[in-house]
C-alpha cells in the first residue's frame, strides 16, 4: 500500500476566498488548449498563405478568443445540469436551490462535454466558421483539460476507487479505512496522456472535417468504461445495468456517438 499524499486542497484562502487546487486545474486545463489550438491554427494558417491544402485562414484570432469564453460557460453550465440530471435528479428536485451550489460538488464529464459542443456550435455559427473543423482542433487538445481535472479529483481525494489489496492502493479520506484503486490515477493515464499522445500523433494525418472530434468520442468512451471497472460507483446510484455503472452507460453511448459521426464522415468525404 501507498501511502496517500495528503495536500491541502486550498492554496491560499484570502477571508471568505479560497484559491483551489481544483480550480487552477481548470485554469490550466483551457490555458494549455488553448494555447495548442492557436498553434494549430497558426500552422495551418501559414500552410494556406503558401498555397497548401488546410483552409485554416477561415478561422481568425477573433473566433478562436471568443469560442472559449462559449466553451467555459457551456463546460461548467453543462457539467452542472448534466450531474444534476444524471446522477441525482430526485435529491435537486427535492432542493433545487443546491443546483446552484457548485461549491457542494457535482459536475458530470458527459454534460459538461454536450454543454461544451452546443456552445461551440452557437459560436461557430456566429461567426460563419466550420463547426466540425473548429471541434477538430479543440478535442485533440481535450485531454490536457481532462488529465488536469483528475489532478483535482486525486488532491481533493475525490471519485476514489473501488477496494483493492493491489500494492499501489491508498486509504482516501472520506473512503473509509479500506485501501482503494487511485482511479483518478488511471484516468489521468488514459484519459489525460494516452488519449492526448495519440490524437496529437493523429491530427496531422490526412482525414475529412468531423473524423478527429469521432477519435476522441470513441475513445474516450472506451478508456472511462475500462477505468469504471475500477472506480467506486456513485453512493446515490450504485450500479444501474448489471455490474454497469452510469458512467459506463454514458460512456457507451459516446463510443456508439463517435462509431456513428466516423461512418457519416467517410461516407460524405467519399462522395
Amino acid at each position: 500500500m501507498i501511502p496517500y499524499p495528503h495536500i491541502d486542497p486550498e492554496i491560499v484562502r484570502i477571508g471568505p476566498f479560497a484559491l483551489r487546487w481544483y480550480g487552477l486545474m481548470y485554469v490550466a486545463g483551457f490555458a494549455s488548449s488553448y494555447i495548442l489550438v492557436k498553434r494549430q491554427v497558426n500552422e495551418l494558417n501559414k500552410a494556406a498563405h503558401a498555397g497548401k491544402k488546410g483552409g485554416a485562414a477561415e478561422i481568425p484570432d477573433a473566433f478562436i478568443d471568443a469560442v472559449y469564453t462559449y466553451l467555459v460557460v457551456g463546460l461548467i453550465l453543462g457539467a452542472r445540469l448534466g450531474y444534476v440530471l444524471f446522477y441525482d435528479l430526485s435529491a435537486y428536485a427535492a432542493h433545487p436551490l443546491e443546483i446552484f451550489a457548485v461549491w457542494h460538488g457535482g459536475m458530470s464529464f458527459h454534460g459538461g462535454m454536450i454543454g461544451s459542443l452546443v456552445a461551440g456550435y452557437l459560436c461557430c455559427r456566429k461567426y460563419r466558421v466550420d463547426f466540425w473543423k473548429a471541434a477538430d482542433l479543440v478535442t485533440v487538445t481535450a485531454p490536457l483539460g481532462l488529465g488536469f481535472g483528475r489532478i483535482g479529483n486525486f488532491i481533493n481525494g475525490e471519485l476514489y476507487g473501488r477496494v483493492t489489496d493491489v500494492p499501489w492502493a491508498m486509504v482516501f479520506p472520506g473512503g473509509g479505512p479500506l485501501p482503494r484503486h487511485p482511479s483518478q490515477l488511471y484516468e489521468l493515464a488514459l484519459e489525460g496522456v494516452v488519449l492526448f499522445t495519440v490524437l496529437w500523433l493523429l491530427k496531422n494525418r490526412r482525414h475529412a472535417p468531423g473524423m478527429m472530434t469521432a477519435a476522441f468520442l470513441m475513445l474516450y468512451g472506451l478508456f472511462r468504461i475500462i477505468v469504471e471497472f475500477f472506480r467506486q460507483p456513485d453512493a446515490q446510484l450504485g450500479f444501474i445495468a448489471g455490474p454497469f455503472t452510469m458512467g459506463q452507460v454514458l460512456s457507451s453511448l459516446m463510443v456508439l456517438a463517435g462509431v456513428g459521426l466516423a461512418v457519416i464522415v467517410r461516407r460524405k468525404s467519399a462522395a
